[in-house]
């Protein structure tokens, strides 16, 4: 999965959508990371992982930090390019 661009969920710190650029195990390493703190618009993560969000106003994605680094991936789904444009496309959500 090195190189590609994924949404990962974790046991613990929530979902993400980055480019895997380390992994051993269940660590894995991302840049350019989006948290996917809430969505619509699609079913499940991996409907949203292919299609990408047909609710783009109902999602809650945080700006993208430069790097993440999880320490328990427990599902690694690669994404498609319709997919990364449509949630790169989602307004980033403040408080």
């Amino acid at each position: 999965m090195i190189g590609k661009t994924c949404i990962v969920r974790t046991y613990s710190a929530g979902v993400f959508l980055g480019k895997i650029t380390a992994q051993k195990g269940k660590e894995v390493t991302l840049s350019n990371a989006r948290r996917i703190w809430r969505w619509d618009g699609a079913a499940t993560l991996s409907q949203l992982a292919m299609e990408g969000t047909s609710k783009p106003e109902g999602c809650k994605f945080p700006m993208a930090v430069e790097e993440v680094f999880l320490s328990e991936a427990i599902e690694i789904i690669p994404a498609t390019a319709k997919a990364i444009a449509s949630i790169e496309s989602v307004p980033v959500w403040t408080a």
